[in-house]
């Protein structure tokens, strides 16, 4: 209906551009990091965190980013990329493209009716010009338990300001009330009861006596998650997978799920946001009368890549 906008701005830090892209049969694209201003965005994972459109098509998409990526002197996490119209990569054929298609994102907690639907859509890229070949990316077993750590530790740094003073919610000054009972009452009340849980591990993460054990082991493994990606990228154009491992719960299974349960939706979407690499999610299909998400992506500042395939496939469809 006319009265839906064609394109939104999402926020990513493990996929929450992807995600929800996915789950409702849209076209979510999270450029690589530091290619969009993050300028006015409250942090939460400064490392992590990206802006990026989510639209009708990937044409949308595609005309959204060339507005909004580009150097921003208020945000020194910007890259000095030379700015480009992106829709120019809108319709143009894929013959010849190399697509890598990592065996663990077809592992045994995706469901299969999705491994279908996106094993589909591949070979659907292959009847017009691409080719595809299996390949291997080992450390993604690893990579949700680092993601946690690392942005939940620096989400507990980010969010410190938040005390009642200068920044959020305040409440009056009960008395003689020491700050720190000020500090802990004022965000016990107004943080959610999922960024509690967050800050307390993140915190938890950072402390003297378990930073090496943690953090700086989750860092590590974001390094050799960077390289595994860099390497595959040597052979290949791009990587497709699914976005998502299962079809958009119900609202009422949502809430008998447990923290973890809905922590493991990001395990497909958290290792390529770690790397910093640009991703497309477009829809190739339902299971079971929900949309699926098939999960493209590339090198950094490599969008125009994810624009083409992406933009060919809806185009077959």
């Amino acid at each position: 209906p006319d009265r839906f906008r064609h394109i939104a701005l999402g926020q990513s830090t493990g996929g929450s551009i992807s995600c929800p892209a996915s789950f409702c049969g849209v076209v979510g694209l999270t450029p690589t990091y530091g290619l969009v201003s993050r300028y006015g965005l409250i942090d939460y994972a400064n490392s992590l965190d990206k802006i990026g459109p989510i639209a009708k098509d990937t044409r949308d998409a595609a005309l959204m980013l060339s507005v909004i990526a580009g150097h921003d002197p208020r945000d020194q996490t910007t890259i000095k990329a030379k700015s480009q119209d992106y829709t120019k990569h809108v319709d143009r054929a894929v013959k010849g493209m190399k697509i890598a298609v990592p065996q663990e994102y077809f592992g045994d907690g995706v469901d299969e009716e999705v491994k279908t639907k996106v094993w589909d859509a591949i070979k659907e890229l292959e009847t017009i010009g691409a080719t595809y070949t299996k390949v291997s990316l080992p450390s993604t077993k690893h990579a949700l338990s680092a993601y946690y750590i690392i942005a939940t530790a620096e989400a507990s740094t980010n969010l410190a300001r938040y005390c009642g003073m200068r920044y959020g919610a305040s409440e009056p000054i009960e008395g003689d009330e020491h700050f720190n009972d000020y500090f802990s009452r004022v965000r016990e009340k107004y943080f959610g009861k999922e960024a509690k849980r967050r800050l307390l591990l993140g915190t938890f993460a950072r402390m003297a006596g378990y930073r090496d054990a943690y953090y700086l082991k989750a860092m590590k493994i974001r390094t050799i998650i960077i390289n595994e990606f860099k390497s595959v990228f040597k052979k290949h154009d791009i990587i497709a997978a699914p976005t998502m491992p299962i079809v958009a719960p119900k609202i009422k299974e949502i809430k008998n799920m447990s923290p973890l349960q809905q922590y493991m939706m990001d395990v497909l979407t958290v290792a390529p946001n770690m790397a910093g690499i640009p991703m497309l999610s477009v829809p190739c299909g339902k299971a079971r009368g929900m949309p699926v998400g098939l999960h493209l992506m590339g090198d950094h500042l490599q969008e125009g890549k994810l624009i083409r395939a992406g933009s060919a496939f809806n185009d077959k469809r």
